[in-house]
């Protein structure tokens, strides 16, 4: 196939896109690329409830409980970083839809594979490609979902849609207690089923996702800008007919130099060189969710049973609730992203939700908290981390120019993946497993401090780019003018 003619452009395609109303349009593409959290929340939450049922006998599967839920659970987190660096840097290189559908692609294949391993070693190859897929799919949906939702509502979607991991969250906890039900399922097939509800999903998903357009951003910087004002024509035409309304005009042009492909030295410069306190902004963010979540979520079970003996088997009600507090949190808070703007959103999120969780370190430290208190604590904290948490990858999608975004988004994400998935767990279940309430606490305290730095952090860093275009928070690096 021959490589496209590339030349100097002038476009208005971004500002077309920007000033377009809400509509049904819009909403399809939210559910077609939006659900990717959905599955990840299922993921984890299906694979933490099942790893008791695959060491027992007769499960099918030759594995431990420690294999499963040690080993297992860091071949996923591994492959989510590195799935989503190598399929990052090929969304910025070869598109938005051909690799969100291939990433898709990976996690369907990979999932059933899951559900049908008979020995370890299967389980582990197919844990690492499952978590390889949902990484890419982190960097791909991301930018695709930030260059097509317009301006003045991308804040609120972007949280909105990152938030949905907590609802998937709640789906695995829930559907995994009748798959797990021996009286209705034997020991060999149950566990096998819940590892079938994210195909299922991911099939749907996938079906939806077909109608969803190429990013008009990317294709007109890599020579393709025809099929780009095809794409946007369309849209336009779909959104009047949809809205009943005259569009209003587009304001604002702009010239870039086409070129088919980045290097990765160039992309990373300008990560860092260009973009140094962004960089050191986005680092903060992912580092300081990660263990705060990783102080509340990795062990959790192991603290309502130790401090306050709540039966094995009657955790994952306690983890529901958790979740739905964490679903809602970014429901509710999404739209003061876009009205009040980044910076005091980020930061008082950050800030408030590690106040909350230091005021709970010392309540639980106190003796002064039951299950219920305790839980309650974490709901409220987790309320405002959790819209915080979703800002990061707002944050990192947005502040770096188009041509690294999907690697940006890669990027932090690993780092924040690698933290929480590694060495927090490392470090907050030693502390937990001590049965010492100030062990436990100060895992808490640890989670808040790194939690409000990161909001103070955001405080002097933070970029105000609510309802401003990409194109203005930061300039292509193709561009031409001024």
């Amino acid at each position: 196939m021959p490589r496209t003619e590339l030349k100097t452009i002038t476009t208005d395609i971004p500002a077309r896109l920007d000033r377009l109303p809400w509509s049904r349009w819009h909403l399809r593409i939210l559910i077609g690329l939006g659900t990717v959290w959905i599955l990840d929340g299922l993921e984890v939450t299906v694979v933490g409830n099942v790893t008791t049922r695959l060491a027992e006998p007769g499960s099918g599967i030759a594995i431990t409980d420690a294999q499963a839920s040690g080993t297992g659970a860091a071949l996923y987190v591994l492959g989510a970083c590195v799935g989503a660096l190598f399929f990052g840097y090929l969304t910025d290189r070869l598109g938005r839809k051909k690799l969100f559908m291939i990433t898709l692609a990976v996690y369907l294949a990979a999932t059933a594979c899951t559900g049908l391993a008979t020995e370890a070693w299967m389980f582990f190859v197919f844990r690492f490609l499952t978590g390889a897929g949902i990484g890419g799919e982190y960097a791909a949906i991301n930018s695709a979902v930030d260059e097509l939702i317009p301006t003045q509502h991308r804040g609120r979607i972007d949280i909105i849609i990152n938030g949905t991991f907590w609802l998937g969250a709640v789906g695995g906890s829930l559907l995994s207690i009748p798959a797990l039900n021996t009286a209705l399922f034997p020991v060999d097939v149950g566990w096998r089923l819940t590892f079938g509800l994210g195909l299922v999903l991911g099939l749907v998903i996938l079906l939806v996702r077909r109608s969803v357009p190429e990013s008009p951003r990317w294709l007109f910087i890599h020579g393709r800008e025809e099929e780009a004002e095809r794409i946007v024509r369309g849209i336009e035409e779909t959104v009047q007919r949809e809205t009943g309304g005259e569009l209003a005009p587009a304001k604002g042009e702009i010239t870039i130099r086409q070129r088919h492909s980045i290097g990765f030295g160039e992309i990373a410069g300008t990560m860092f060189r260009s973009y140094p306190k962004r960089a050191v902004l986005g680092f903060s963010l992912f580092i300081g969710q990660a263990f705060l979540y990783n102080a509340i979520t990795f062990g959790y079970a192991t603290i309502l049973a130790t401090f306050f003996g709540v039966p094995s088997g009657s955790t994952g009600y306690y983890y529901a609730v958790i979740a739905v507090g964490n679903f809602v949190g970014p429901l509710v808070l999404s739209r003061f992203f876009d009205t009040w703007g980044r910076r005091p959103m980020i930061s008082g999120t950050y800030l408030l939700s590690g106040a909350i969780l230091l005021a709970t370190a010392w309540l639980f430290n106190a003796g002064a908290l039951t299950a219920a208190t305790l839980t309650a604590c974490w709901c409220v904290a987790l309320f405002f981390a959790s819209a915080g948490a979703s800002s990061a990858y707002l944050t990192v999608s947005e502040v770096f120019p188009m041509e690294t975004r999907a690697l940006a988004i890669a990027f932090f994400y690993a780092i924040g993946t690698a933290a929480g998935g590694i060495s927090g767990p490392l470090l907050f279940a030693a502390m937990v497993e001590t049965g010492n309430p100030f062990d436990t606490a100060l895992a808490f305290t640890i989670g808040a401090l790194l939690m409000m730095a990161a909001g103070i952090v955001a405080i002097f860093l933070g970029v105000r780019a609510e309802r401003k275009s990409l194109e203005d928070i930061a300039a292509p690096l193709t561009r031409q003018d001024g």
